[in-house]
């Protein structure tokens, strides 16, 4: 066998193998000899089938798997002796393929590139610091206390945070559209799940009382026919109603899973709840740091169908979590690419780390991860046994643990400042606006 290895562009190669017409006679004869001992035809026994026969009725089948076997041969020895490491699977171009001649064909692949990493000394990275404060204790419970808000009618004039039952008629340019009507709907003003306009126009209305009021929707509202335009509504307010939160006592506490203790027991598994929500934080704000600082630093040509397949791969996410499954909706792929490339990039430096530095995600730092991740379901032992079951979902441990290594050894050995901040800043729980 004869091979030629071509660079065509960046990280393409053209591979132009040529294999002997003795060697690819030889496999189509041994192919033919084996088929005479299986084989079933007419008038003959089985085993006993002469060899002339066989080349007449399968001799075409056979010599074209003989080609397949022998160019998946050819390619694989041409890249283990040039020592190439292919990106993607390769592109096969026939050149010759006639019976009795010499099997010609070219394989056109993209190999890795070559990763160095720069050394990370130098690398600037701000480790936030902070701490739950009681404070932060109290905005949560306050929050809790919303979750379970119920509401109770009220003598008085709408105003924010109030429920409003309503009936309703809108139009635009005084023409009736669809879903501008409806009935016994239930407003809380201020909450934003209805148009801004339309939940102001609420604030001071009654029981009972009607009035029309301009709404102005939105310039990027769903419906692009209703975008930007100025409708009127006429409003009816069926009921007006105040919220009514729980206080926080020992009632409060049993119904968030606090058995004994009360509010105390409650105020420390809260603390409990939030501080390994910081840590989480304070652990993602390292992450991405690092990240961004190993791809500015460290330029790597990126083979293009690593990118494409990360780019498939964002787009059917996208499609699952929007509960869809027809292929044909598949998001245009243009805000993928830019993603693609930093998650291509990212895995080939960590990749290079963790192969220098010899880390490896062992059995014990699996099953730490995975019971996170267990952690955050209602019922994680499913869970576990679902991703154990699962040889994708490991893969995806095993990768963030792998990431989680190599974080540590950078942070370890770049120049780390910490940065005093806050739960609020951090989380963005309990921030304003």
């Amino acid at each position: 066998m004869q091979f030629t290895v071509t660079t065509t562009a960046g990280l393409e190669r053209r591979i132009e193998v040529q294999i002997p017409s003795t060697r690819v006679a030889g496999e189509v004869d041994r192919r033919l000899r084996d088929l005479t001992k299986t084989a079933n035809v007419r008038g003959f026994r089985k085993g006993k089938v002469p060899l002339a026969v066989i080349k007449q009725q399968y001799g075409g089948q056979v010599h074209g798997d003989a080609v397949s076997e022998l160019i998946r041969q050819g390619y694989s020895d041409a890249v283990n002796k040039e020592n190439l490491r292919p990106a993607s699977n390769p592109r096969i171009e026939p050149i010759q393929m006639e019976p009795g001649s010499d099997l010609k064909f070219a394989a056109v692949i993209e190999v890795m590139p070559e990763v160095s990493v720069k050394p990370v000394e130098s690398m600037q990275i701000e480790r936030p610091t902070a701490e739950v404060t009681e404070a932060d204790i109290d905005v949560m419970l306050e929050s809790m206390r919303r979750q379970r808000v119920s509401y109770e009618a009220v003598d008085r004039p709408a105003q924010k945070g109030d429920r409003v039952v309503v009936d309703f008629a809108g139009r635009v340019d005084g023409v009736a559209f669809e879903g501008g009507t409806g009935t016994d709907m239930a407003v809380v003003i201020g909450a934003g799940r209805a148009i801004a306009d339309f939940e102001n126009a609420l604030i001071g209305m009654s029981k009972g009382e009607t009035k029309t009021a301009p709404v102005k929707f939105p310039d990027n509202y769903g419906a692009k026919e209703l975008a930007g335009k100025n409708a009127e509504f006429d409003l009816t307010a069926k009921t007006v109603e105040g919220e009514v939160l729980p206080v926080v006592d020992d009632a409060f506490s049993q119904a968030f899973g606090i058995a004994e203790g009360g509010v105390a027991a409650l105020r420390v598994e809260v603390r409990k709840s939030m501080e390994r929500e910081l840590a989480q934080a304070i652990r993602n704000k390292l992450r991405t740091q690092v990240f961004e600082a190993l791809q500015r630093d460290n330029q790597i040509d990126l083979p293009n169908s690593l990118v494409d397949e990360q780019i498939q791969q964002l787009q059917i996410d996208l499609l699952q979590r929007m509960g869809r499954e027809d292929m044909s909706q598949m998001p245009p792929r243009d805000p993928f690419v830019e993603p693609a490339r930093r998650r291509v990039a990212l895995g080939l430096l960590i990749g290079e780390i963790a192969r220098r530095e010899k880390l490896q995600a062992d059995r014990e730092k699996l099953f730490a991860r995975l019971e996170e991740v267990a952690a955050a379901y209602p019922n994680p032992e499913e869970v576990k046994r679902a991703y154990l079951q699962n040889q994708d979902a490991m893969r995806q441990i095993e990768t963030a643990v792998i990431e989680d290594l190599a974080v540590d050894w950078v942070l370890g050995k770049a120049a780390v400042t910490d940065r005093p901040t806050s739960f609020t800043e951090l989380t963005g729980f309990g921030r304003q606006g």
